[in-house]
Protein backbone atom coordinates (compact mmCIF):
# COMPACT_ATOMS: atom_id res chain seq x y z
CA UNK A 1 0.00 0.00 0.00
CA UNK A 2 1.34 3.43 -0.92
CA UNK A 3 1.93 6.07 1.77
CA UNK A 4 -0.88 8.18 0.28
CA UNK A 5 -3.31 5.27 0.40
CA UNK A 6 -2.19 4.51 3.96
CA UNK A 7 -2.99 8.12 4.84
CA UNK A 8 -6.41 7.76 3.22
CA UNK A 9 -6.99 4.67 5.39
CA UNK A 10 -5.96 6.62 8.52
CA UNK A 11 -8.65 9.16 7.60
CA UNK A 12 -11.21 6.36 7.19
CA UNK A 13 -11.31 6.78 3.42
CA UNK A 14 -10.74 4.37 0.56
CA UNK A 15 -9.74 5.21 -2.97
CA UNK A 16 -12.73 4.48 -5.20
CA UNK A 17 -12.66 2.81 -8.58
CA UNK A 18 -12.09 5.25 -11.44
CA UNK A 19 -15.35 6.80 -12.57
CA UNK A 20 -15.95 5.71 -16.18
CA UNK A 21 -16.22 8.58 -18.67
CA UNK A 22 -19.71 9.86 -19.38
CA UNK A 23 -18.74 10.96 -22.92
CA UNK A 24 -15.77 11.02 -25.31
CA UNK A 25 -12.83 11.74 -22.96
CA UNK A 26 -10.41 10.05 -20.58
CA UNK A 27 -10.65 10.35 -16.77
CA UNK A 28 -7.00 11.50 -16.69
CA UNK A 29 -4.20 12.17 -19.14
CA UNK A 30 -0.48 12.33 -18.46
CA UNK A 31 1.66 14.84 -20.33
CA UNK A 32 5.32 14.75 -19.36
CA UNK A 33 5.53 15.17 -15.60
CA UNK A 34 1.92 16.36 -15.23
CA UNK A 35 -1.43 14.61 -14.92
CA UNK A 36 -4.62 16.46 -15.81
CA UNK A 37 -7.91 15.00 -14.71
CA UNK A 38 -11.24 15.45 -16.39
CA UNK A 39 -13.90 17.08 -14.27
CA UNK A 40 -14.88 14.59 -11.58
CA UNK A 41 -18.45 14.41 -10.37
CA UNK A 42 -19.26 13.22 -6.83
CA UNK A 43 -20.32 9.79 -8.06
CA UNK A 44 -20.38 7.02 -5.46
CA UNK A 45 -20.80 3.51 -6.86
CA UNK A 46 -21.85 5.06 -10.17
CA UNK A 47 -24.58 7.27 -8.69
CA UNK A 48 -24.93 10.84 -7.51
CA UNK A 49 -25.96 10.86 -3.84
CA UNK A 50 -27.84 14.13 -4.39
CA UNK A 51 -28.69 16.37 -7.34
CA UNK A 52 -29.68 19.97 -7.79
CA UNK A 53 -28.36 23.47 -7.28
CA UNK A 54 -26.38 24.56 -4.25
CA UNK A 55 -28.36 27.14 -2.32
CA UNK A 56 -31.66 25.59 -3.43
CA UNK A 57 -32.03 21.78 -3.31
CA UNK A 58 -28.54 21.22 -1.88
CA UNK A 59 -27.02 22.95 1.14
CA UNK A 60 -23.52 24.41 1.08
CA UNK A 61 -22.47 21.86 3.72
CA UNK A 62 -23.76 18.94 1.62
CA UNK A 63 -21.99 20.35 -1.43
CA UNK A 64 -18.73 20.71 0.49
CA UNK A 65 -18.87 16.98 1.32
CA UNK A 66 -19.62 16.23 -2.33
CA UNK A 67 -16.53 18.24 -3.32
CA UNK A 68 -14.49 15.92 -1.07
CA UNK A 69 -15.89 12.98 -3.02
CA UNK A 70 -14.93 14.70 -6.27
CA UNK A 71 -11.36 15.06 -4.99
CA UNK A 72 -11.23 11.36 -4.06
CA UNK A 73 -12.46 10.50 -7.55
CA UNK A 74 -9.78 12.77 -9.00
CA UNK A 75 -7.08 10.98 -7.01
CA UNK A 76 -8.38 7.67 -8.35
CA UNK A 77 -8.11 9.08 -11.88
CA UNK A 78 -4.52 10.19 -11.20
CA UNK A 79 -3.64 6.72 -9.92
CA UNK A 80 -5.13 5.17 -13.07
CA UNK A 81 -2.37 6.76 -15.16
CA UNK A 82 0.51 6.76 -12.64
CA UNK A 83 -0.04 3.45 -10.87
CA UNK A 84 1.02 4.98 -7.56
CA UNK A 85 -0.20 8.09 -5.74
CA UNK A 86 3.21 8.41 -4.08
CA UNK A 87 4.41 9.70 -7.46
CA UNK A 88 2.60 13.00 -6.79
CA UNK A 89 5.15 15.76 -6.20
CA UNK A 90 2.39 18.32 -5.66
CA UNK A 91 -1.10 19.32 -6.63
CA UNK A 92 -0.59 22.30 -8.90
CA UNK A 93 -4.15 23.48 -9.52
CA UNK A 94 -7.73 22.68 -8.60
CA UNK A 95 -10.72 23.93 -10.58
CA UNK A 96 -14.14 23.65 -9.02
CA UNK A 97 -17.54 24.18 -10.60
CA UNK A 98 -20.60 24.70 -8.41
CA UNK A 99 -24.13 24.48 -9.85
CA UNK A 100 -25.55 27.47 -8.03
CA UNK A 101 -28.94 28.94 -7.25
CA UNK A 102 -29.15 32.51 -8.54
CA UNK A 103 -28.45 34.10 -5.17
CA UNK A 104 -25.80 31.63 -3.93
CA UNK A 105 -22.34 33.18 -3.54
CA UNK A 106 -20.56 30.63 -1.34
CA UNK A 107 -18.79 28.72 -4.12
CA UNK A 108 -15.31 29.04 -2.53
CA UNK A 109 -16.53 27.42 0.68
CA UNK A 110 -18.01 24.51 -1.26
CA UNK A 111 -14.79 23.80 -3.17
CA UNK A 112 -12.87 24.03 0.11
CA UNK A 113 -14.11 20.47 0.58
CA UNK A 114 -11.83 19.32 -2.23
CA UNK A 115 -8.92 21.55 -1.21
CA UNK A 116 -9.08 20.48 2.42
CA UNK A 117 -9.20 16.80 1.50
CA UNK A 118 -6.11 17.15 -0.70
CA UNK A 119 -4.31 18.88 2.17
CA UNK A 120 -5.36 16.21 4.69
CA UNK A 121 -4.19 13.41 2.39
CA UNK A 122 -1.08 14.94 0.82
CA UNK A 123 0.09 17.50 3.39
CA UNK A 124 2.20 20.27 1.85
CA UNK A 125 2.06 18.47 -1.52
CA UNK A 126 -1.69 19.16 -1.52
CA UNK A 127 -1.35 22.97 -1.35
CA UNK A 128 -2.42 24.38 -4.72
CA UNK A 129 -3.68 27.29 -6.79
CA UNK A 130 -7.43 27.21 -7.38
CA UNK A 131 -10.28 28.60 -9.43
CA UNK A 132 -13.91 28.27 -8.37
CA UNK A 133 -16.80 29.04 -10.70
CA UNK A 134 -20.54 29.16 -10.18
CA UNK A 135 -22.45 27.67 -13.11
CA UNK A 136 -26.08 27.22 -14.10
CA UNK A 137 -26.00 23.42 -14.45
CA UNK A 138 -23.54 20.51 -14.43
CA UNK A 139 -23.72 17.06 -16.06
CA UNK A 140 -26.36 14.75 -14.57
CA UNK A 141 -27.59 17.73 -12.48
CA UNK A 142 -24.59 17.30 -10.19
CA UNK A 143 -24.16 20.04 -7.59
CA UNK A 144 -20.35 20.17 -7.92
CA UNK A 145 -17.53 19.07 -10.21
CA UNK A 146 -13.77 19.21 -9.55
CA UNK A 147 -10.70 18.73 -11.72
CA UNK A 148 -7.09 18.66 -10.58
CA UNK A 149 -3.66 19.00 -12.13
CA UNK A 150 -0.72 17.31 -10.44
CA UNK A 151 3.03 17.31 -10.99
CA UNK A 152 4.82 13.99 -10.65
CA UNK A 153 8.21 13.26 -9.13
CA UNK A 154 10.98 12.35 -11.58
CA UNK A 155 11.26 8.76 -12.72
Amino acid sequence: MSAVEARLAELGLTLPEVVPPLAAYQPAVRSGMYVYTAGQLPLVDGKLPVTGKVGAEVTAEEAKELARTCALNALAAVKSVTGDLDRIARVVKVVGFVASAGDFTGQPGVVNGASELLGEVLGDKGVHARSTVGVAVLPLDAPVEVEIQVELVGE
